[in-house]
């Protein structure tokens, strides 16, 4: 038997091609797909065996490298350089394409369908032997060229409610499916120990049971993310069960779930949703039937699975250009990629990330917490801290000495960096809490030393930048219908503060708040 030292050695092999071979399809691929990544032949031969020539460890990849890597064989860097884990014979006949988290779903969906263990996996490798890859794609763009208003406008006609988060301006009337209420909004709190007091709670909750419609529909969620290189990893993630959010602060409380489960049923509403909006039906939601029928299970929080995210609209402010013209700041806008879970291929803010603990469940808790790790993570390069990537090795991923050069420097001088929540709502779509927040980099130096070096991660395939003082373009970036819902709400939220504090840098049109 063959035996490889790392991950990308064997994915080479299984596609049977030489080193040689693989560096003139990364090119090709390279300029096709506009990444900046490069890959010689000498630098892959270090990087298939897993060591530097003189036996060293190869250190951290460049992140245009590893994002190259990634996109071509959908897997984080991290597993490719990793040696190859063992599998079994029903392992095998899934096929080595498959994320690892995605493998250790399978023990889960047994266990909630009361199958014989190795049912999942079986049923799994059946369904990719017969999956048609092409139409598993054309449904996967289907989806995402639903406008965001239809998405609205679906989840409002299910619940019967008008209350979601929306704005009103000259010309502008734009609703999202963020249910919230006037105490969640607008809200401009500073993400410290005065204001945060979400903490950690253990719960004895009951073993997830899932019916057969359920059983089957949660198996094909993993053959598909399997034959579409989704990243599907079982991290533990915070679950909501109680929240009292107000201009006081952000209080409540949360325990500690897996992604798994949330995977496998609440976040199965979203491609149902899409679906029953293509066929033109509106009817079609057995899954929503079950697991969020009303608002009243919208509302319980603590009787159902409450998985949660964080979004944060990031103001960088820019010194006057003789091109660009006055002092500014500059707003960053994503492309989701394929690869994600959710809103793949929508608009949104960036960093977005869910609300789960690395290392230490009970600090970890706090919204500032995750953001500061999102920031690391989507724009400052940290690559040790995706979580996709495997279980943390370091004890402290976010301690001082481990930060990168970006936030080093803003942490350097606590008035550097402005950090707020600015609203907090349920997203209809699939039972999600969101906290919008704001992230305002004041000081200008930031951006000539460190503007050049953010880049996105694997989870973006693509960003933009927006000016402060273009109002003409904002309003235009409202209006799109990519937008995922909560990212538009965070963005809404974001804009709103962000013309109350910012000054001359902002010229941004006035939003009225709607639907409360």
């Amino acid at each position: 038997m063959r035996t490889f030292r790392t991950v990308l050695e064997q994915r080479i092999w299984e596609r049977r091609q030489t080193l040689e071979e693989f560096v003139q399809e990364a090119e090709l691929y390279a300029r096709e797909h506009r990444e900046p990544g490069t890959l010689g032949l000498r630098h892959l031969q270090r990087l298939v065996a897993g060591r530097r020539s003189a036996g060293e460890s190869l250190g951290q990849v460049k992140a245009s490298t590893a994002r190259l890597l990634e996109s071509m064989l959908g897997s984080p860097v991290e597993e490719l350089l990793s040696p190859p884990m063992e599998r079994g014979p029903a392992a095998s006949d899934v096929g080595a394409s498959i994320h690892q988290g995605v493998m250790g779903a399978f023990e889960w969906l047994d266990d909630a369908a009361g199958w014989a263990k190795g049912s999942a996996v079986a049923k799994v490798g059946a369904g990719l032997k017969l999956a048609d890859i092409g139409a598993l794609q054309g449904q996967r763009a289907q989806r995402s060229r639903i406008g965001r208003r239809q998405v609205a406008d679906a989840v409002r006609r299910y619940y019967r409610t008008g209350d979601t988060f929306g704005v009103r301006g000259p010309g502008l009337d734009v609703r999202t499916s963020v249910f919230t209420r006037p105490e969640w909004s607008d809200l401009g709190l500073p993400l410290d120990a005065d204001n945060e007091r979400l903490t950690l709670v253990q719960r004895a909750g009951a073993a997830c049971v899932l019916d057969a419609d359920c059983a089957e529909a949660a198996a094909q969620r993993l053959v598909t993310s399997a034959a579409l290189g989704v990243r599907f990893a079982n991290l533990p993630l915070y679950r909501l069960a109680e929240i009292d959010v107000s201009a006081e602060g952000i209080g409540g409380t949360v325990d500690v779930g897996s992604f798994v489960e949330y995977a496998l049923t609440m976040d199965l509403l979203e491609a149902e949703l899409a679906d029953s909006v293509t066929s033109g039906s509106g009817a079609l939601h057995p899954l929503r039937d079950r697991y969020l029928p009303d608002m009243e299970a919208v509302l319980d929080v603590a009787g159902r699975v409450c998985a949660g995210g964080v979004l944060s609209l990031v103001a960088i402010a820019r010194p006057a250009d003789p091109f660009r013209g006055a002092a500014d700041y500059a707003l960053i806008v994503q492309t989701r990629s394929d690869q994600v879970v959710n809103a793949a291929g929508r608009l949104a803010v960036i960093p977005k990330g869910f609300h789960q603990p690395l290392t230490d469940p009970r600090a970890d808790a706090r919204v500032g917490a995750t953001l500061r790790r999102e920031l690391e993570e989507e724009l400052f390069g940290r690559g040790d801290v995706d979580t996709t990537a495997g279980a943390a090795r370091a004890a402290a991923p976010m301690h001082p000495g481990r930060w990168s050069a970006p936030m080093r420097w803003l942490e350097d001088e606590p008035d550097r960096m402005r950090m707020e929540c600015t609203g907090f709502g349920l997203n209809l779509v699939s039972g999600n809490y969101e906290f919008a927040t704001l992230v305002v980099i004041e000081d200008e130096e930031f951006w000539p030393q460190f503007g050049g070096q953010l880049e996105a991660n694997w989870e973006a395939s693509g960003l933009t930048l927006y000016s402060s003082l273009d109002g003409e373009l904002i309003t235009d970036l409202v209006q799109q219908e990519a937008w995922s819902n909560e990212g538009l709400f965070a963005l809404l939220q974001g804009l709103r503060r962000l013309r109350e504090i910012g000054g001359s840098r902002v010229g941004l049109p006035s939003f009225e708040r709607s639907g409360l």
